[in-house]
């Protein structure tokens, strides 16, 4: 894509003031032909004359170079769709030296830059060995410091803060999180209440009940993310109690609000959290009984992991297109995904107790042909 427009902002301009090649040549100093080279984009002038041209037709710099550092949300999407599908499909260092070029090419451009480290953190896993994926990370630190510096988007900002503290606990930095996060609020206002109060005043019922909707859909996520760290602590702390009370309770939130459907993803990893933590604590049984419940939610919602609402949430689609900088789209192509939601059983050291038994072997064998399945 070219980037630097000069010759048709001339041309625009000039033909906008009744201004003729030889006239601007003359007051710029240069000869004509000059003049209809910058024009053709041939060549550029001297940049020594640029603050004259701009002057010349009273505008800025930037306007006259019609340089565009930036990326509409559009465009950020379709690019983080194909990097995403290329990162399953093509080399690493080939997809990560496309990613480089990007981030300097649009080094001024908050939003792309907060998805190329999310593409980061999200596939520093398949990098070959652990030094390269610690690079990684850390290159996706940095983006995420480069966009709260520089932007004045106070939601990308704090998004920005999360994924840096994100990075920073895989890097084993505990001490920097809490560096990090410690100047946050625990406890902030919800606007949802006060917005819908607002819409109902003006009378628009449709707005007041979607600004509510989102509400209790992003609470619901945030509860359900809470929960599995907690139930980790309890299986850490052996309070077998207190863990079975919180996986009754997160079940019973899922369940209700029929995340099954409406928000696989989120039912996967509580269920594997779940099932981590009473295969810690030596239950089999249980621990087996969890895993085949997050088999089942693999095996028939797979292709809804995109975001979408439901009959309840029925104004939310809308919402989800218009607000997140990726639609409803997953930050990992659907191949990878797949995948994933295989290794994080087959590879993960917890259920090492388990893999000799038949539940446990045709638990694995229906994940990994749900890797088969064609999307």
């Amino acid at each position: 894509m070219k980037e630097v427009n000069l010759g048709s902002v001339i041309i625009a301009n000039r033909r906008k003031h009744g201004i003729t090649q030889d006239e601007l040549a003359e007051y710029i100093g240069v000869s004509k032909a000059s003049v209809s080279k910058w024009e053709t984009g041939t060549t550029y002038p001297d940049i020594t004359l640029l603050p004259r041209l701009a002057a010349f037709f009273d505008i800025s710099i930037d306007e006259l170079m019609d340089y565009r550092p930036q990326m509409e949300r559009e465009q950020i999407r379709k690019l983080y769709r194909q990097l995403s599908h290329d990162f399953s499909e093509k080399p690493l260092e080939e997809v990560l030296a496309h990613c480089r070029e990007l981030s300097k090419k649009y080094f001024s451009c908050p939003p792309l830059l907060f998805q190329i480290g999310s593409l980061y953190a999200n596939h520093h896993m398949l990098a070959g060995n652990q030094e390269q994926s610690l690079r990684i990370l850390n290159e996706a630190k940095a983006l995420f410091i480069r966009v709260r510096e520089i932007t004045d988007d106070a939601e990308l900002a704090s998004q920005a803060v999360s994924m840096e503290a994100f990075c920073l606990l895989l890097l084993e930095q505990p001490k920097e999180v809490l560096d990090l996060l410690a100047p946050m609020e625990i406890m902030r206002l919800t606007p949802e209440p006060l917005l819908s109060s607002a819409f109902r005043m003006l009378g628009d019922t449709n707005a007041a009940m979607r600004v509510l909707q989102t509400g209790i859909y992003k609470t619901i996520l945030e509860l359900l993310n809470l929960l599995p760290s907690y139930m980790e602590l309890c299986a850490c702390e052996n309070d077998r109690e207190t863990l079975e009370e919180t996986c009754r309770r997160a079940f019973a939130v899922a369940n209700a609000f029929h995340l099954k459907d409406l928000h696989p993803s989120v039912l996967l990893s509580l269920c594997l959290a779940a099932a981590q933590c009473f295969a810690r604590q030596g239950d089999s049984d249980k621990a087996l009984s969890l895993l085949e419940y997050y088999t089942q939610t693999a095996a028939s919602n797979i292709d809804s992991m995109w975001l979408h609402g439901d009959s309840y949430f029925n104004l939310l689609d809308p919402w989800l297109e218009e607000t997140l900088a990726l639609g409803k789209d997953f930050p990992r192509d659907d191949a990878l995904i797949r995948k994933s939601i295989t290794q994080a059983v087959t590879d993960n050291p917890v259920f090492a107790s388990l893999s000799d038994t038949p539940q446990f072997q045709n638990i694995v064998n229906r994940l990994k042909a749900g890797e088969e399945v064609t999307p």
